[in-house]
C-alpha cells in the first residue's frame, strides 16, 4: 500500500483519495477479484459452502463428560480434547467464552472437571491456576443450570439443589399460559431431552481424585447449592422459585401421578425430530442431550436410535493434529446463501455452472414439511429454509430471507422453479411476521417476557423476540423481489425499527456481535426499500458508526458489549465488523467521507495474498451473555460485498 492510504486520519485524506480513483479502483478491483477467487475455491464439489463455526470449550469440556458418562471414552481423545482447552485457558487460571474475554465460571468449571476427567492431577499448575480464579469467581455453586445438571450425572452436585425440569411440562395444551411452545425453539429441543434426564436421574460413579469438591467455596453445602432468593419478596422470581420447591418436594415423596405418560410423550416428541434432521434441532447441546435421555429411556447403545444419535454428534467433531474440538452446528444453507449473493455482486454472472450448482442445492434444502413454528403460525404454508444440512422441524426467517437474496443473483435453469420456491418462502416469511412489526427467528410472537424468570432459564435464551437485525435483512430482501416501503407488512416493520432505535442512533444486534452488526443490517433495509437517506434518523445512526470508527481505519465490538452497553462499538478491528460498518455507511448514502474511505483501506491493506483475511475474534452470537460463535467466513464473504458494493457506488458517483 502506498502512504495514501495509511490508517492515520489526515485533513487531507478525503481529497488524496479523490485525487487517485484510478488507482483505488484497481486496487479495490484486485482485492475483489482475490477474494472472489479464494471464495469459489472453498465451494464444495456438490456446490455449497460451509465455513467452519467456532465456539467456546465448554463444548470440548461437555464431549468428555458426556463419554465419560457412557463409558464410551478413548483416552486417546480425551488427550487431544484438554490440549484443545489448554490452548484457551486465561492467563488469570479461567476460560472465556470468547478470545480474549473475561473468565467465566461456567466454563472454568466445566473445563476443570474435564481436565480431571482426562486424567490431570489437581496438584498441575493448570488446575491450580484454575481452582484459584474458580473459588475468586464464587466457586460451583455460581455456574448455570445446565452446568450443575450435567454435574449431577457424574456425582458433582446434588439433584435436589438444581432448578426443576419435569417432563410433565410436555402435558401442557397448547393454549395453556406456560407450555413448550412459549418458549424458543432452540430451548424447546434443549429442555424436552433434558426433562426426561430430569426425571430419571442418571448417576455414574467416578473415582474420588476426579472429584471437584474442592471447589465448593466453604464445602459442598446443600443448603448453599440451591438457587437464592430475590431480595424483593413479591417478584415472579420468587413465584417460580416456590413452584420449582414444591416440584421438588413432590419428587421427594413419589406423587407423580402423570410422570410414565410424560415420559411417554417427551420421548415421542424427541424421536419425530430425529427424523429429517442431523441430530435433535441440529443444534450440540439438544443433540447431547437427546443422548443422554436415550440412554436413560433405555435404549442400548447398539440400538439403531443411539447409533444414529451418536453418529450425528461426532459429525460436528474436528480432529487436527494433537487437537479435537467440537462444532456447536454447521452452517451450509447460510455460508451458500451469503456466498451467492456475495458473488453476484461482485460480478459472477447468474448462470455460472458454480453459482447454478449451489442454487439448485439450496433449493432441494427448502422445507416442505410442517414444523414446530406452525403451532402458533396456523395460517403459514411450509417453505422456508433451515440453517444446517438437515433441519426439516426448525427453518427460520433469517435464513430464508438470507436464501431469497442469494438465489436473486442466480439464473436457475429451471426459472419457473426458482420463481416459485422463492415465492413460497416470501409468503411464509409474512406469516411470521409478529403482532409489533418485526420478525424473531423460529417462531412468531414469542416474547412472553415473564418466562425469563423461569429458574432453569438463566442460559438467556428462553425467548425468541423479533429483532431489528432480522427485520432489517427482510426489507432488503423484499425490495430484492418489488416491494416497496408503501407494502402493509413493511410499514408495520418500519415502525418496529424506529422504536428500536437506541438514543445514540444504533440498533442492537442480536444475532452478530453487536452494535455494528444491528446498525448495517437496519440501515440496508431501510436503503433498499426506499426510505430517504436525509432522514434524520438514519443519518443518526451513521454518525454513530463514523464515531466509533478505530484509529486504524477499521471498526470492532467486543461480545462484552452485551453485558455493558457502553462498550458498543469497542473493540479491536476486524475485516467482518469493518465489512457491516462501509455496507451501513453506504447504505446511507455516505460515499465521499473520510470514513468509508479509512475502512475500505484497512480491508485493502489487511487483505492477505490468497485472498482471505485473518480475524480472531468471535463477531457471532448464538445467546446473549451465554454462547458466542466465530463464523469462519464471514472474514470472507462479508468484506467481498463491502468492497463490491463500494465499487459500484463510486463507479456510479464518478
Amino acid at each position: 500500500m502506498d502512504d495514501s492510504f495509511s490508517s492515520t486520519p489526515t485533513p487531507s485524506a478525503p481529497q488524496l483519495r479523490f485525487g487517485k480513483i484510478d488507482d483505488l479502483a484497481s486496487r479495490v478491483a484486485a482485492a475483489i477479484d482475490g477474494c472472489r477467487n479464494r471464495l469459489f475455491s472453498q465451494q464444495h464439489e456438490d456446490g455449497y459452502w460451509c465455513g467452519e463455526l467456532e465456539a467456546d470449550t465448554t463444548l470440548e469440556s461437555d464431549y468428555i463428560l458426556l463419554h465419560t458418562l457412557l463409558g464410551t471414552g478413548d483416552p486417546a481423545r480425551y488427550q487431544k480434547c484438554a490440549n484443545y482447552i489448554l490452548l484457551h485457558q486465561n492467563e488469570d487460571g479461567g476460560w472465556p467464552i470468547y478470545n480474549d474475554g473475561p473468565s467465566n465460571i461456567s466454563a472454568a468449571v466445566k473445563a476443570y472437571f474435564s481436565l480431571k476427567l482426562a486424567g490431570y492431577k489437581p496438584d498441575h499448575p493448570v488446575l491450580e491456576r484454575a481452582r484459584h480464579k474458580i473459588l475468586e469467581l464464587g466457586g460451583v455453586t455460581k455456574v448455570n443450570t445446565f452446568t450443575k445438571i450435567y454435574l449431577c450425572f457424574l456425582g458433582q452436585y446434588d439433584y435436589d439443589a438444581v432448578p426443576a425440569i419435569p417432563p410433565e411440562i410436555v402435558l401442557f395444551p397448547n393454549w395453556f399460559w406456560f407450555n413448550i411452545y412459549e418458549i424458543s425453539s432452540w430451548s424447546r429441543a434443549i429442555l424436552v431431552p433434558l426433562s426426561i434426564v430430569y426425571a430419571k436421574k442418571p448417576f455414574k460413579k467416578i473415582p474420588e481424585e476426579m472429584h471437584i469438591n474442592e471447589l465448593f467455596v466453604g464445602g459442598r453445602d446443600k443448603s448453599r447449592m440451591r438457587l437464592e432468593w430475590s431480595e424483593k419478596v413479591v417478584s415472579w422470581r420468587n413465584f417460580f422459585l416456590v413452584l420449582d420447591r414444591l416440584v421438588h418436594w413432590f419428587e421427594a415423596v413419589h406423587i407423580r401421578p402423570l410422570r410414565s405418560i410424560a415420559l411417554k410423550k417427551a420421548e415421542k416428541w424427541m424421536l419425530e425430530r430425529f427424523e429429517m434432521s442431523d441430530g435433535l434441532g441440529a443444534i450440540y447441546p439438544a443433540m447431547l442431550n437427546a443422548i443422554i435421555a436415550l440412554r436413560c429411556l433405555g435404549y442400548s447403545l447398539d440400538d439403531p436410535q443411539m447409533i444414529r444419535a451418536l453418529d450425528e454428534f461426532e459429525k460436528l467433531g474436528i480432529e487436527e493434529g494433537d487437537t479435537f474440538r467440537m462444532q456447536p452446528c454447521k452452517s451450509p444453507v447460510w455460508d451458500t446463501a451469503y456466498a451467492l449473493f456475495a458473488l453476484g455482486e461482485a460480478g459472477v454472472p447468474p448462470d455460472d455452472p458454480r453459482m447454478v450448482k449451489a442454487a439448485d442445492w439450496t433449493l432441494q434444502k427448502q422445507v416442505r414439511n410442517p414444523g414446530d413454528w406452525a403451532v402458533n403460525n396456523k395460517k403459514g404454508k411450509p417453505a422456508g429454509w433451515y440453517f444446517e444440512f438437515n433441519n426439516e422441524f426448525y427453518p427460520d426467517v433469517d435464513d430464508s430471507a438470507m436464501v431469497a437474496i442469494g438465489l436473486s443473483k442466480v439464473e436457475h435453469p429451471n426459472g419457473r422453479y426458482q420463481r416459485e420456491s422463492v415465492q413460497r418462502a416470501i409468503d411464509w416469511i409474512f406469516s411470521m411476521q409478529c403482532k409489533n412489526g418485526g420478525w424473531a427467528s423460529f417462531d412468531k410472537d414469542n416474547d412472553r417476557m415473564v418466562f425469563q424468570h423461569i429458574p432453569f432459564a438463566d442460559h438467556n435464551a428462553m425467548l425468541d423476540p423479533p429483532t431489528v437485525d432480522i427485520t432489517g435483512r427482510i426489507l432488503e430482501m423484499l425490495a430484492t423481489y418489488g416491494y416497496d416501503k408503501n407494502h402493509r407488512a413493511v410499514k408495520k416493520a418500519l415502525k418496529f425499527i424506529r422504536e428500536e432505535q437506541e438514543p445514540d442512533g444504533s440498533w442492537f444486534g442480536r444475532w452478530g456481535v453487536n452494535y455494528v452488526y444491528g446498525t448495517a443490517l437496519v440501515l440496508r433495509g431501510l436503503e433498499a426499500i426506499g426510505i430517504d437517506h436525509h432522514e434524520p434518523y438514519v443519518q443518526q445512526a451513521a454518525e454513530w458508526i463514523r464515531m466509533v470508527q478505530n484509529p486504524d481505519g477499521g471498526w470492532g465490538e467486543t461480545c462484552g458489549s452485551y453485558d455493558d452497553p457502553n462498550t458498543k462499538g469497542i473493540g479491536p478491528s476486524t475485516p467482518s465488523q469493518t465489512a457491516w460498518a462501509v455496507m451501513g455507511l453506504l447504505a446511507a448514502n455516505d460515499t465521499r467521507s473520510e470514513s468509508v474511505a479509512r475502512g475500505v483501506a484497512y480491508l485493502l491493506k489487511t487483505q492477505k495474498k490468497d485472498g482471505s483475511w485473518d480475524e480472531a475474534w468471535y463477531t457471532g452470537t448464538g445467546f446473549p451473555r451465554v454462547f458466542y460463535l466465530m463464523y469462519h467466513l464471514y472474514r470472507e464473504y462479508f468484506p467481498l460485498i463491502a468492497l463490491t458494493t463500494y465499487n459500484k457506488v463510486m463507479a456510479e458517483k464518478n
